[in-house]
């Protein structure tokens, strides 16, 4: 069976895209299925931020085809985790749990205590495009170290 890992940002146009589309990659050939979702609704249905992919272009990650979209309710019974970038973003999805509802909600820089960080720092206000890119490489490794 599939496991379904959903990565959460704020706007869905930087951070959590970055973070689909780097584990898809590292996860190649593994049954693992990546999406990802913001906590607010100011990006629906936009591609991710053009500095961020032109960011991500030479280190391998396409993120071209993805699309903004807000978290839901109902993304708790869709994934089987749920991946913060920061505690803003986890606290409003913490918010939205359903009632006895049990999925695993973590932030992403739990799975990479080496770093330091104890949060994704978004690259639409830092303009660290590139800092952004290795955390979440190395989160993404520990993650998937773990699945």
């Amino acid at each position: 069976m599939t496991k379904r890992v959903l990565f959460v940002c704020l706007g869905n146009i930087c951070r959590s895209p970055t973070a689909e589309a780097v584990t898809r990659v590292l996860a190649e050939g593994t049954d693992v299925a990546f999406d990802s979702a913001g906590t607010s609704d100011w990006h629906v249905g936009e591609p991710p931020y053009g500095a961020m992919q032109a960011a991500a272009r030479p280190h391998g990650y396409d993120m071209s085809g993805l699309r903004a979209r807000q978290f839901t309710r109902g993304d708790f019974a869709d994934f089987d985790l749920i991946v913060a970038m920061d505690p803003a973003n986890l606290s409003e999805i913490e918010a939205l749990r359903p009632a006895g509802d049990d999925t695993p909600v973590v932030l992403f820089t739990d799975y990479a205590p080496e770093t330091g960080a104890d949060h994704v720092p978004d690259p639409y206000y830092t303009r660290d495009f590139d800092q952004t890119i290795e955390l979440v490489e190395a989160c993404a490794r520990g993650l998937l170290s773990r699945l």
